[in-house]
């Protein structure tokens, strides 16, 4: 499989990452710890990964309650497989709402819980789940350069910011010679375009990597939600539908009939072309995948032969204006 360099890093990573985020759990909703994939499918789907050339894992500390971290650190050391380790730090582990946040005390103490359930001495790759409105981002960037210089991170990025959020945490880092951002992990596709509007541009300018995660919009980009159909038994629509409500229009299923017309001129499923759609722009390291099955990886990696020109992706994203 290909790989790219991870921004100003040293990092290679390759060109799609495995997202574990529906490994005992669906995400970080307590609510849903213990459903999504078992132990036993956790370790089919990484076994898949792995055959597939994809050796860059993204988790976080509260995927499935800490389930996710465990079994990617099981997982890893009885395979001896040499994989990148990504993980998270915000969102509660033990369902606990008041326990969250950036502070500095939290995140010396939770990266000591993502070792241990990772069985690893260090993480290749740290990252803000969320910004933190009650920390301030000095404090944040402090605790982290402290684990970078401690060698229990190699790098450091932040998930789920604007261009705002971003350029505020680089001119810290840059003003008290702390560790900086090196990538950001943004949802990106079709029917999110958010990062459009700034984030990409800073990426650009100051040389950081953009790994997205959901190129698939939770499923709506494969055409399995249909208007006036049930949606599918165990779908994000019939799990956790609250992040794309918003997208139960006329138009938004109008649209999708006409990707899915514009992926079978090009004989590849709508799945694939969703996917080379994000992996085209040239800030793109890596996209994270979450396949629920093992042949569901089939789609993300046939979209690694999809070339798309810029004229391409605009007509394709166009069709979701």
């Amino acid at each position: 499989m290909d790989s790219a360099r991870l921004g100003r890093t040293d990092l290679e990573l390759s060109r799609l990452g495995l997202g574990c985020g529906n490994f005992g759990g669906i995400g970080s909703a307590p609510e849903l710890f213990g459903r999504g994939e078992t132990r036993e499918q956790a370790f089919a789907l990484m076994d898949a990964a792995l055959a597939a050339g994809i050796t860059f894992f993204d988790t976080a500390a509260s995927y499935g309650g800490g389930r996710s971290e465990s079994w990617v650190g099981h997982w890893r050391e009885e395979r001896g497989a040499p994989v990148l380790l990504s993980s998270k730090v915000y969102w509660p582990v033990t369902g606990d709402p008041d326990d969250r946040g950036l502070s500095r005390d939290r995140i010396l103490r939770e990266i000591e819980g993502s070792l241990e359930r990772l069985r690893a001495d260090r993480l290749d790759l740290y990252l803000t789940h969320e910004p933190d409105p009650e920390t301030p981002i000095e404090e944040t960037l402090r605790a982290l350069d402290d684990l970078v210089r401690s060698g229990k991170v190699g790098a450091i990025g932040a998930s789920n910011v604007d261009a705002a959020q971003l350029e505020e945490a680089l001119e810290a880092s840059d003003r008290f010679g702390l560790a900086s951002y090196e990538w950001v992990q943004n949802e990106y596709n079709l029917l999110e375009r958010g990062s459009e509007d700034g984030v990409l541009s800073v990426c650009k300018r100051e040389g950081l990597g953009f790994t997205p995660f959901s190129p698939l919009a939770g499923g709506w980009l494969t055409g399995k939600y249909r208007r006036h159909e049930a949606y599918p038994v165990g779908s994000r629509m019939t799990l956790r539908p609250e992040p794309y409500e918003e997208l139960e229009n006329e138009q938004t299923f109008r649209a999708i009939e006409n990707f899915e017309a514009a992926a079978a001129e090009r004989g590849v499923e709508p799945a694939t072309l969703a996917v080379a759609w994000v992996l085209s722009h040239p800030q793109v390291t890596a996209v994270v995948v979450g396949p629920r099955r093992p042949e569901q990886l089939d789609a993300a990696v046939a979209a690694l032969a999809v070339q798309l020109s810029w004229q391409e992706r605009d007509e394709l994203a166009n069709l979701f204006a």
